[in-house]
């Protein structure tokens, strides 16, 4: 046990050096916290020390990233639609799933009706993703 702790120390102090993990303050500092996110997740495996240091830099990004440059929340439509198109089904087979009639679905998707909360929640459950998603209003 004492080795792997010594092992996970080296590879998270090794990384330290090279990126030190503290608030990110410019765009060029982003760019290079990118960049040692991204020879990270390049990786096969990573040792324990790694995915700490990539936890915690990554928390470091997206606090960055949310102040900013912060990005407007979706439409419910744009949101259905990103998600029928990564889930890779058709509109009928969400209705059919859901128990959300078609014209309904449609209309979101066209812009013209809202998701009440229990269209978000029938929703969200089959994509897996959190309510917070949509934009309820």
């Amino acid at each position: 046990m004492a080795i792997a702790n010594k092992t996970k120390r080296a590879d998270y102090l090794e990384l330290i050096l090279e990126f030190p993990l503290r608030p990110i303050r410019s765009d060029a500092e982003l760019d290079r916290a990118v960049k040692m996110i991204d020879s990270l997740v390049d990786k096969d495996k990573l040792s324990a020390g790694e995915q700490d240091y990539l936890d915690v830099l990554s928390d470091l990004v997206e606090k960055y990233e949310a102040e900013e440059h912060p990005m407007a929340p979706l439409s419910d439509a744009a949101m259905l639609r990103h998600l029928i198109e990564a889930k890779g089904v058709t509109q009928t087979e969400v209705a059919e799933k859901t128990g959300i009639d078609q014209t309904t679905l449609s209309l979101v998707l066209a812009g013209k009706r809202n998701l009440s909360r229990s269209h978000i929640g029938r929703l969200s459950q089959y994509f897996g993703v959190e309510p917070g998603a949509f934009a309820f209003e």
